[in-house]
């Protein structure tokens, strides 16, 4: 038996006009009264039915996009590109026209992203593409993969762009551990050993990676000992940059090199350590990851390595409108390249 508005409220506990304001969005709701509304929704597998629903007729058009922080650059290139890809080319048919792209910003928050895909799904969204590192919890990569099931189930495409693979999903996956560990290899072959390593958010897979990445690299080196000491974790930003790079000093002031968890961070790295009187590269070495467009204008130019942002989202969105061939098994992998500039020389002599 189909679940009805009636069956929602019930869950709920709120009235059937509740329900449909909450899922029109066009009323205030109370937050706490939203939240329950959209958890009933979603325990009930709810969906709109009836070619009378205004919403159900305009849902084809829909793609939405996930992501962390839109003022992120990785994010809003990859955004960005996905976007341009829901336009048809001119003198181009045949192609299903033209769609319309929602940004959704989930802020790093697993139950914001939960309430977006509950949104789509009854948006009926023609494709959704997620990207950003995904939260380190069994419960919440389980509510995902329910969810991506439940869209594909209604004829929803799902690209997953930079986060580990599921079923029911498309992924593009980008070589976190193996660009990790070939910067941390570069730096090695310059001859450092003492080198520290400013991680992001523990709870994140691109963290996680990123970092077994950089440890291989020791480990195969020889010289992993003392590396959990030499690791700091902060938020991907310019100021957890900045005050790990004081933790790793006070900590070992002999250090020779840091390897930054991303571009970002490596600034708040850089500002750090010409704020101690440090040059770089000549008394320490720098790294990044991602290659952010800032990243060659920095002073000295920021070694890192190169994810081609620009060219995943494009493909994801791509992907997500059916343009292209899904990839063998429904992974690919976007691999990195490293851009070895000036911020990395020493200490060889």
């Amino acid at each position: 038996m189909a679940v009805t508005l009636a069956d929602v409220a019930a869950r709920a506990r709120v009235s059937a006009a509740t329900v449909s304001r909450v899922l029109s969005g066009n009323y205030p709701v109370a937050e706490s009264t939203r939240t329950r509304v959209l958890r009933a929704v979603d325990e009930l597998e709810y969906v709109v039915n009836g070619p009378a629903s205004a919403l159900a007729a305009a849902t084809s058009d829909l793609v939405g996009v996930l992501v962390n922080d839109i003022a992120d650059p990785f994010f809003g290139i990859i955004a960005g590109a996905v976007q341009a890809e829901m336009v048809t080319p001119a003198g181009e048919s045949g192609r299903g026209g033209e769609k319309l792209a929602v940004i959704c910003n989930t802020g790093g928050s697993p139950e914001r992203e939960l309430n977006y895909l509950t949104l789509l799904q009854r948006q009926r969204a023609a494709a959704v593409v997620l990207t950003g590192g995904a939260v380190e919890h069994p419960d919440h990569a389980a509510a995902v993969a329910t969810k991506a099931s439940r869209l594909a189930a209604s004829g929803t495409r799902v690209v997953l762009c930079g986060r580990p693979p599921i079923d029911d999903a498309i992924t593009l996956a980008f070589d976190n551990r193996g660009g990790a560990r070939r910067l941390t290899e570069h730096l090695l072959t310059l001859g450092h050993r003492r080198i520290g390593y400013v991680a992001g958010p523990a709870e994140r897979t691109t963290t996680r990676h990123r970092l077994e990445g950089h440890r291989a690299a020791l480990t195969a080196a020889g010289v992993e000992q003392g590396a959990k000491r030499l690791t700091v974790h902060g938020l991907y930003d310019r100021a957890s940059g900045y005050d790990a790079t004081l933790e790793l000093l006070r900590r070992d002031r002999s250090l020779t090199a840091i390897v930054a968890a991303n571009d970002t961070i490596a600034l708040g790295v850089c500002a750090a350590l010409r704020d101690q009187g440090l040059r770089i590269p000549e008394d320490v070495s720098v790294a990044g990851f991602d290659d952010l467009p800032f990243s060659a204008d920095a002073v000295p130019a920021l070694t890192t390595m190169r994810l081609p942002l620009h060219e995943a989202g494009a493909r994801a969105g791509r992907l997500a409108l059916a343009r292209e061939p899904q990839p063998p098994g429904g992974v690919a992998m976007v691999r990195a390249e490293l851009m070895a500039r000036a911020s990395t020389a020493p200490p060889h002599g």
